[in-house]
């Protein structure tokens, strides 16, 4: 066996269109090549081109997925980036409201500032013990919820292949000129023309789905019931933080069906306090912020579901999502319990009184809530 590397990411290098279809032509010969690689890479540019063309149009577009771009957003809104990251094909690498504080102007900045310092004093009173910079860190994450998924203050580098680039593109336009019209998806429709005009000069009309029945995958278009197997399906209400925080599990399928109402999620260190109204009343004065809820349906097989629950269900996690995972789990186990007891084994093992360092998972660095962790607040 042999090895050779064809090619690697250049930073500051920007390729042109021809460039990428020509590494798509010549990997469509290498299908069928009578010679060897180096005959491929120096044949008539002609020769290359005319199968360029006859893979594009005979729907042959694979050879189009091994060229790489890195593409760096700066500015973009979380909702974008919730809509790319639900596709599985990428690599992503964004900036965390968890870690960093989120440079944001005007209402949310106000409203986004008094809740990390009433966070850091709760804190400071439930926990004494923790750190500041423990403090700040939890204190952000949780004021992050105020802000909207529209407001453009995203950072990240996503890299993606060519084929499914163009796919991504075509997928906006059919949203923008099908899905129904709401304020909500009339703000989404915006946020999408303006990614498709980022990309004019690498689009190739026939890479598309025309004929293969493809879509953005956030957005549902029927409902889904609940059911429970090897396989699962379940809905439950969730904030647009937490389903970022789920997007990361790329194995299992997430969408949402939107609702035009006035439900959020309240952090539990001040619920039933005297901050909850006023927590809810911040919320309701920002348009779509990350702690709206959303229904989200989850899709998956066991395997998958119990890789979750390894990561999910600590006290490093996001509380939220740490609850969720719990929440399903449980219901997951009780949906099996009496017909698939070889699902119902693999489960059950997780579904212990503490997280994930109580049922085997060696932590190289433990968190400070440790086997409590299904008790914290924050």
């Amino acid at each position: 066996m042999k090895m050779r590397i064809l090619g690697s990411t250049k930073i500051n290098y920007v390729p042109n269109k021809e460039e990428i279809l020509k590494l798509g032509g010549h990997a469509a010969a290498i299908c069928y090549m009578n010679d060897n690689l180096d005959t491929i890479l120096n044949e008539d540019e002609e020769k290359t081109l005319r199968r360029i063309q006859n893979t594009l149009s005979s729907g042959h577009h694979s050879v189009y997925g091994h060229f790489y771009l890195n593409i760096y957003f700066d500015n973009i809104p979380k909702i974008l980036a919730m809509i790319l990251n639900n596709e599985k094909i990428f690599n992503t690498s964004e900036k965390s409201a968890r870690y960093t504080k989120m440079a944001i102007v005007g209402k949310e900045k106000e409203l986004y500032e008094k809740w990390i310092k009433l966070f850091f004093e709760v804190i400071k009173l439930k926990y004494p013990n923790f750190k500041d910079n423990l403090k700040e860190k939890l204190s952000m994450e949780n004021a992050r919820y105020l802000i909207s998924v529209f407001t453009p203050v995203t950072s990240m580098l996503y890299t993606v292949e060519y084929r499914q680039l163009n796919y991504l593109v075509y997928w906006c336009k059919e949203f923008i000129e099908n899905y129904i019209e709401s304020d909500f998806y009339i703000k989404v429709k915006n946020v999408l023309k303006e990614f498709i005009s980022l990309f004019d000069r690498y689009l190739e009309v026939n890479l598309n789905t025309i004929n293969r029945n493809r879509r953005l995958s956030l957005f549902a278009i029927r409902g889904r019931k609940e059911e429970w197997g090897e396989n699962y399906s379940t809905n439950y209400w969730a904030s647009f933080s937490q389903l970022a925080q789920a997007q990361r599990h790329r194995t299992i399928n997430y969408e949402i069906q939107f609702y035009e109402q006035s439900k959020f999620y309240v952090p539990k260190i001040i619920r039933n306090t005297v901050l909850e109204e006023e927590w809810l009343k911040d919320m309701s004065s920002i348009d779509y912020p990350q702690g709206k809820l959303v229904m989200v349906n989850e899709r998956g097989n066991c395997d998958n579901f119990i890789g979750k629950c390894e990561e999910r269900l600590c006290g490093t996690a996001q509380l939220e999502i740490m609850e969720q995972t719990r929440k399903t789990l449980k219901k997951y186990i009780k949906g099996v319990e009496d017909y698939n007891y070889a699902v119902y084994f693999n489960l059950k093992k997780y579904d212990t009184n503490g997280p994930r360092c109580t049922f085997g998972w060696k932590c190289i660095k433990p968190c400070i809530f440790g086997k409590g962790a299904f008790e914290r607040e924050i």
